[in-house]
């Protein structure tokens, strides 16, 4: 598995299991499977609500916890000071972990309250209850008031990013901050079939002896971003992870960068309830 260093000198590995929407049984046996079969690098949240199974998963793996990278999420009503420290500790209760090697603020509320959100975060960093600390679905604008009073600068920001909705002005900003970019549903999500049907990305595909959701997850991986997709299905897991043994040329590259369309499947952080 290949990996970046953050900017705190944690190594990540590029590629994760998501879990989002997984419940119970099926998280278990989807995070079971990936960790045998090569991951090294699980994402949940609080809001998934599968904290207790992805946990089970990984204390029934037998991996060594250090070979392991484990992010979760800071719940919307858990903003704040307090709470969020609160809420840390419970995940890890659920996880069964003793830290977690990625802390996020899941969505931007207000500033005030991301700041002491962060500030919280910072500590439980500082504690050794996180080996890093982040963000998701942070615009500009919420990093640029964040970097107001953060004394840590955040070591990723996850968003929703695919062939459709490519990021590269935040990409861009991100990285000249020491920012990894990190994308969620990097084949789309529920609109994985147009993804899938794509002619362009089918000749990529052909041309390589690949599928191609291969395709769109090395494209994504080639312009150095993190990718985590879902899936609750064995076959689907492994070939996720195949992703490594080619390359893009130019060319391939060039038309895959044509296809962005600013295409949000997920809602805008500003508006998001």
């Amino acid at each position: 598995m290949k990996t970046a260093k953050l900017n705190n000198g944690v190594t990540i590995p590029l590629l994760g299991l998501g879990t989002f929407r997984a419940q119970e049984k099926e998280a278990y046996n989807a995070v079971l499977h990936a960790l045998k079969n090569g991951y090294r690098h699980i994402d949940t949240a609080a809001v998934y609500g599968n904290e207790e199974e992805v946990g089970q998963a990984i204390k029934d793996s037998g991996i060594p916890r250090e070979e392991l990278f484990i992010t979760t999420k800071l719940a919307n009503p858990d903003q704040g000071y307090l709470s969020t420290k609160k809420a840390l500790r419970k995940s890890l209760e659920r996880l069964g972990l003793d830290y977690v090697d990625l802390y996020l603020i899941h969505w931007p509320k207000s500033y005030e309250l991301t700041a002491d959100s962060y500030q919280a975060m910072e500590e439980l960093y500082l504690d050794g209850y996180t080996r890093s600390i982040g963000v998701s679905n942070f615009n500009f604008h919420h990093l640029e008031h964040l970097f107001e009073t953060a004394e840590i600068i955040p070591q990723v920001n996850q968003v929703e990013s695919h062939i459709y909705l490519q990021n590269k002005k935040l990409q861009e900003f991100c990285m000249k901050n020491g920012i990894y970019l990190e994308a969620y549903a990097p084949l789309a999500s529920h609109e994985i079939s147009k993804l899938l049907e794509n002619e362009k990305m089918q000749a990529i595909a052909k041309a390589h002896g690949k599928s191609v959701a291969q395709v769109a997850l090395r494209y994504q991986l080639e312009r150095d971003i993190i990718v985590i997709p879902k899936s609750v299905t064995p076959k689907r897991i492994d070939e996720n992870l195949d992703v490594f043994d080619f390359e893009l040329t130019d060319e391939e590259f060039e038309t895959i960068s044509n296809l962005d369309r600013g295409r949000k499947f997920f809602p805008e952080p500003d508006n998001f309830a």
